[in-house]
């Protein structure tokens, strides 16, 4: 499945701003889609367009996820460290502080 319901989701990506974060299901939401998450995951994972920035969704704990480590592990946490978003001792993105709040 992709087409126009994964061009919604890349749509709602896209406006994520650098140095945020935003979850699945927030993506989901955002997107008129609730309870769709795990379709945002696989939208994510298979996203080759690289105008949509997957490395800033993360999953609702802020974990991420080894399907964004293309290049080698940890990829997706070092270009979210690159751009700022900072990280709990446990390895998780911390939400409180970048969690993205469109307007």
């Amino acid at each position: 499945m992709s087409g126009p319901v994964f061009g919604a989701f890349y749509d709602v990506v896209r406006r994520i701003p650098a140095g945020h974060v935003a979850t699945y299901g927030q993506v989901a939401r955002l997107a008129g889609m609730p309870r769709c998450a795990r379709l945002v995951g696989y939208a994510m994972a298979s996203c080759q367009d690289p105008s949509v920035p997957c490395h800033r969704v993360v999953d609702r704990f802020g974990g991420t996820k080894a399907a964004f480590d293309t290049f080698a592990p940890g990829t997706q946490r070092a270009l979210l460290e690159a751009e700022g978003v900072p990280f709990r001792p446990d390895g998780t993105v911390d939400l409180d502080a970048c969690l993205w709040a469109p307007a």
